[in-house]
């Protein structure tokens, strides 16, 4: 069995610059980037907003509610795929130049 589990990872000055938002809100809107670490998906605040006034409206709407998304969309459009960032990088060729030619030299 696999858990997939999120973290919202809030800096201290990023903290005491939105406070009043943080202690008061009903809901938080973040902003921010995303970092996955194996099953573990955090997201790094840069930006907090209170959406509380907005939800009073939801239950009268005629269309979805818009979630807005952009890079980091890929988990709003269903299983999430590894960061290629994260991954570790494809070895690239390199010529090898051996200058006794000791290489091609078969020993027996």
């Amino acid at each position: 069995m696999t858990c997939e589990c999120s973290n919202l990872v809030v800096w201290v000055k990023t903290f005491e610059k939105y406070r009043p938002i943080l202690l008061a809100a009903g809901v938080l809107g973040v902003y921010g980037r995303t970092q996955r670490e194996g099953d573990v998906v955090h997201l790094v605040a840069q930006r907090l907003t209170d959406p509380s006034p907005y939800l009073g409206s939801v239950s009268d709407r005629d269309a979805a509610f818009p979630l807005p998304h952009g890079r980091g969309g890929e988990f709003h459009h269903g299983t999430p795929r590894p960061d290629p960032r994260g991954l570790p990088k494809e070895p690239r060729p390199r010529d090898i130049v051996d200058p006794y030619l000791h290489l091609d030299v078969k020993r027996g």
